[in-house]
Parts: C-alpha cells; sequence; structure tokens
C-alpha cells in the first residue's frame, strides 16, 4: 500500500471535523406520557436547534419507590406510542432494562460512552432546576450535558435565573445551563390518572394512540 503524498496528507490536516449532533434528552416516569410531555421536547428541539430528541422512560426511579407505577415495559410501550409518527423523537429502554434504582447521571453517563459524537442537552421541568441539587451526584449530570429548565408560570424567570446563576458557581458546568421559555401549563400525570380513575375523560390530554392502550389495558381505574 502507497504512502500518501504529501499533498494528500495537506488535505486530510484541512479537513473540517464532524460537527457533533445536538441531542435532547427527556427523562421521566411517564405514567403516562402525555401532551405537556411532548410539547416540551417539541419545544426544546425547535428552540435549540436539536437534531433529535430522546424520551427515557424510567425505570425504578428511587425518588418514587413509594408510589405503585406501572411496569416499565408497560410505560415504554405507551411511550413509544406517542412518538412513533414524529422522526425526530425516539424512544430508549436502557434505564427500564436496567435493574435496581435508576438514576440520571447513570443514564447520561452510559449514553456519552455509547454515542461520543453527540452532544447531549438534559430537559428538565422548571421544579427539576430546584431540585436538582438533592439527586444522586448531581456533580456528574453536570459533567455529561448541557441542563435545559424550562421557564413556566410555576416559577418565574428571576427565580430560575437567580437558581441558574447559583449552580453555575457551585457546579461550575462547562456546557453550562440554558433556561428555555416554554408555556404556562399545569398539567400532570397525576392529574390524569385520577381523572381515569373517576371516570372522567382525558381526551386531548395525552396522544390518541396512548388514550386507546390505556382503555385496553384499563389502566389507572383504581
Amino acid at each position: 500500500m502507497m504512502a500518501p503524498t504529501s499533498r494528500a496528507l495537506e488535505s486530510m490536516v484541512k479537513m473540517e471535523p464532524i460537527e457533533k449532533r445536538r441531542i435532547g434528552i427527556m427523562g421521566g416516569t411517564f405514567d403516562p406520557i402525555h401532551v405537556g410531555h411532548l410539547m416540551l421536547a417539541q419545544w426544546a428541539l425547535d428552540g435549540l436547534s436539536l437534531d433529535e430528541v430522546w424520551l427515557v422512560p424510567t425505570g425504578m426511579s428511587y425518588m418514587k419507590a413509594s408510589r405503585q407505577i406501572l411496569p416499565g415495559e408497560e410505560r415504554l410501550h405507551m411511550t413509544e406510542l406517542a412518538v412513533c409518527d414524529n422522526d425526530r423523537f425516539r424512544c430508549l429502554d436502557l434505564e427500564v432494562r436496567r435493574e435496581g434504582y435508576t438514576y440520571s447521571y447513570e443514564t447520561l453517563e452510559e449514553l456519552r460512552n455509547l454515542y461520543p459524537e453527540e452532544e447531549f442537552y438534559f430537559i428538565l421541568g422548571a421544579d427539576c432546576l430546584f431540585a436538582i441539587e438533592g439527586w444522586k451526584a448531581p456533580e456528574r449530570i453536570f459533567g455529561c450535558c448541557t441542563l435545559v429548565a424550562a421557564v413556566r408560570g410555576d416559577r418565574n424567570l428571576s427565580e430560575m435565573e437567580a437558581k441558574r446563576k447559583e449552580l453555575m458557581e457551585k457546579f461550575r458546568p462547562e456546557r453550562g445551563i440554558v433556561l428555555l421559555p416554554f408555556l404556562s401549563m399545569s398539567l400532570s400525570s397525576t392529574e390524569i390518572r385520577e381523572r381515569v380513575r373517576k371516570g372522567q375523560s382525558v381526551r386531548y390530554l395525552v396522544p390518541d394512540r396512548v388514550l386507546a392502550y390505556i382503555r385496553e389495558k384499563g389502566f389507572y381505574q383504581s
């Protein structure tokens, strides 16, 4: 095999580096996934010029161990149903497959190792920005990604900006913390489960495919 010429070597040196894809990561119990989750994912996709958003249903969350939640496979399937018609959304099963409690820092480190060519943005609700210091190994979360916190009506912008600066000074994350303007809405999975339990409609609150699956399986009725 012939060695490359000096001109070929010069051309190789001048090649532009491959630009990393920008991937949003959005975790959650998704019990069930609802339109608020999907709207936030789309807001982040557009607002941060992301290439894709990957949704990650939790396995056994240490923060919700006291509450009975649907098996991971069922919540995973509902999430898959919710995103199947959007080619820029993906659903990952890595937390559902993991044994024992699941921690965000483990998921983010696993993704960084699996996809070193990607640049990750961890998408959170506003309340999580104020709670993340109490999560397992928050410094390792900041070391893996850019943190993205949705600015909603339950927290005003000045409060969130103050908390952002506080976290930046405490953890000094290389990739920083971004505040993402979002709609003011109070929709929650808890409210949806309660409405189903009472026999009230959740149409338009969850995707049609998810609603059909909830009815088929009889979830949340007792």
